[in-house]
């Protein structure tokens, strides 16, 4: 009880892959989910039409300041009151989901700020409508520019998504807590999933710094290439 012991792993290995490949279900499903939810929010947070403004502003603001145990909870017990019942994987899924979404809708809300606004404007003279503008000219650039922070709520919601085990949500953690509770031995049970948790957030953040560097580099040449001064042609050259 009082040391590492791995054959507790292997012992209960069927709990543990089970447990991790729906933590990974839920992690890619909630991702998904809450990068479209902020992405649009995001937009409504900015948009010139009032009412959808406040609707994303709302949202941003109600989300980020509850915790995420209480939107989880919302769905697990709270709805079941109005007749609609959810289990704790889709309840812990639609929660994390929802949290996150604010998160990201508020960075990539500060992404869109920083591009020159004349660019949106341009689009629009050309024909594009605001949600062509946006989509093809304005969204990519700003996501480009806080991928790091979009990155890191993408490890936070890996992390956030053992939340699922106290709605008993068939997650890595919920499936640990039974080991644990059957072999008494929580040191050996929790790093083992902590290891899990590792194998799941290390390569994401990995992926992050090199994707962050790659767009680094290739806004470094772009700018280079466009300081550099034009060769001149020699005389009598005729450009065809």
């Amino acid at each position: 009880m009082g040391k590492l012991d791995f054959d507790v792993l292997f012992k209960h290995s069927d709990r543990f892959l089970e447990g991790f490949l729906n933590t990974i279900q839920v992690s890619i499903m909630a991702l998904i989910g809450s990068f479209i939810l902020g992405a649009i929010m995001a937009i409504f947070r900015i948009s010139p039409i009032k009412p959808l403004n406040w609707i994303g502003t709302a949202f941003v603001e109600f989300i980020r300041n509850i915790p995420l145990l209480l939107v989880v909870f919302f769905f697990y017990l709270g709805l079941p009151s109005l007749g609609i019942s959810l289990d704790g994987f889709v309840s812990g899924t639609l929660g994390l989901t929802i949290y996150t979404a604010a998160f990201i809708a508020e960075a990539i809300r500060a992404g869109i700020q920083t591009v020159p606004r004349g660019q949106l404007e341009a689009a629009r003279s050309s024909g594009l409508s605001y949600v062509q503008a946006m989509n093809l000219i304005i969204l990519p650039q700003a996501i480009k520019i806080v991928l790091p922070s979009i990155g890191n709520q993408f490890i936070n919601l890996v992390k956030n998504s053992s939340i699922l085990a106290v709605v008993a949500g068939m997650d890595l953690m919920y499936f640990a807590d039974l080991v644990n509770s059957d072999t008494f031995q929580p040191l050996s049970v929790y790093t083992i999933v902590a290891l899990f948790y590792l194998v799941l957030t290390l390569p994401l953040s990995f992926l992050v710094h090199y994707m962050e560097r790659r767009f680094g580099q290739s806004d470094a040449e772009a700018q280079g290439s466009k300081g550099k001064p034009k060769k001149n042609k020699p005389a009598g050259q005729v450009t065809i």
